[in-house]
């Protein structure tokens, strides 16, 4: 894809959250399915329902600037996923695991929020106001998810893990 405008970028940046997007739907079930801690099953449980509406207001965006969600692949989210895997090898403790899932969702969350604030702010330069919108919606998403795995982490999970030997 040539980059020829901010709109060039901006739809190039999208194509790269909606490839993103797409393989976390793949992964969360998995994540959600290691983790051993029930509340931290659940917030991975919400966040793909979330996942799920955050597809669709990609698809709206898409719509609405008349592009394809289609053609790039995000290697970095590629990467995020690939090292949780790595992680659902270890032979860990239940209670160490759910730490280091929570630090390997954070790490993709981080990833999000940057990419949903640098595009909401393209769109907002470019006068689409409609698309920052919906970008705002999605990052506040991101950053609410973020802020509830800390909670999670700081008020049971890393603790549970710290007292394993």
């Amino acid at each position: 894809m040539k980059l020829n405008s901010l709109e060039d970028l901006l739809v190039s940046e999208l194509k790269d959250l909606y490839s993103a997007e797409s393989q976390l739907l793949k992964a969360l079930p998995k994540m959600a399915k290691a983790a051993d801690s029930e509340a931290l099953r659940a917030a991975f449980t919400t966040h793909l329902e979330e996942t799920r509406g955050q597809v669709e207001r990609l698809d709206r965006v898409f719509e609405i600037l008349g592009a394809s969600p289609r053609g790039k692949k995000c290697k970095a989210m590629e990467g995020l996923i690939e090292e949780g895997k790595e992680l659902l090898e270890e032979d860990a403790e239940p209670n160490v695991l759910d730490a280091a899932l929570i630090g390997a969702a954070q790490k993709v969350e981080h990833y999000e929020m940057a990419g949903y604030g640098t595009a909401r702010t393209f769109a907002a330069l470019l006068g689409l106001d409609e698309v920052a919108e919906l970008l705002q919606e999605t990052l506040d998403e991101e950053k609410a998810t973020d802020a509830k795995l800390t909670e999670l982490a700081e008020s049971e999970i890393n603790i549970e893990a710290s007292q394993e030997e």
